[in-house]
């Protein structure tokens, strides 16, 4: 869904900063060979995500679905210089076309590949985190954001992408539609979750920031 017409969220494009070529050919070889092209941040989405980071700072990024690595890329774009990102997909298949992506950027032997259930993975990570950037199964968002929460450094950033669901928020609730009734309770845990403070952007399918206080 738009929420802009195709011509205004062409001109925010090009009014923002340049994709970067890496980032290009990571795109485009997305859209060539990989099912479901369209779940890539894409140029403007990934430029907002990489000047997030650049303001954050961050020294430990956790991402939570990496797809083919293009927000990841975006994210480490603000990282520390002696900063680690630890990105979890359940994939097999892409961790290849991901790896020769992280390889070719500066950052190849600061990103830490996690393939599985986050669930399982994020208890077993001892470290805690600046930043974090939720982009996976819809069911799981609350069980992602309980588990992260005590993992957080104070100060620290949130990201939840998709939390307008292509305007499904808004919309009558559909029986057995279980990834928008989720989102529906999540968007209104992180709404009055005292642990945090909370805007919900609406940029691209919707990407949520909360500050852990």
């Amino acid at each position: 869904m738009h929420f802009l017409s195709e011509d205004l969220e062409d001109y925010v494009a090009f009014h923002s900063q340049n994709e970067p070529e890496l980032l290009a050919q990571l795109n485009k070889e997305t859209y060539q060979k990989i099912l479901l092209p369209r779940m890539l941040s894409g140029h403007f989405q990934g430029r907002v995500l990489s000047m997030l980071s650049k303001l954050i700072r961050p020294k430990n990024i956790l991402e939570i679905g990496t797809y083919t690595g293009y927000a990841t890329l975006c994210l480490c774009e603000g990282m520390q210089e002696n900063g680690m990102v630890h990105t979890i997909d359940i994939k097999e298949e892409l961790v290849d076309f991901q790896r020769k992506y992280f390889d070719k950027s500066s950052w190849g032997n600061q990103i830490v590949q996690h393939l599985g259930e986050a669930i399982d993975i994020i208890p077993k990570i001892e470290t805690t985190f600046d930043l974090v950037f939720i982009d996976a199964d819809k069911e799981n968002y609350l069980n992602y954001y309980e588990l992260i929460v005590p993992k957080m450094n104070k100060g620290g950033i949130i990201l939840s992408d998709n939390v307008l669901w292509s305007g499904k928020v808004v919309e009558p609730l559909k029986e057995g539609d279980l990834s928008t009734q989720v989102l529906l309770e999540y968007n209104k845990r992180l709404k009055d979750d005292i642990r945090v403070e909370t805007v919900l952007l609406p940029i691209r399918d919707g990407l949520t920031v909360s500050r852990v206080l």
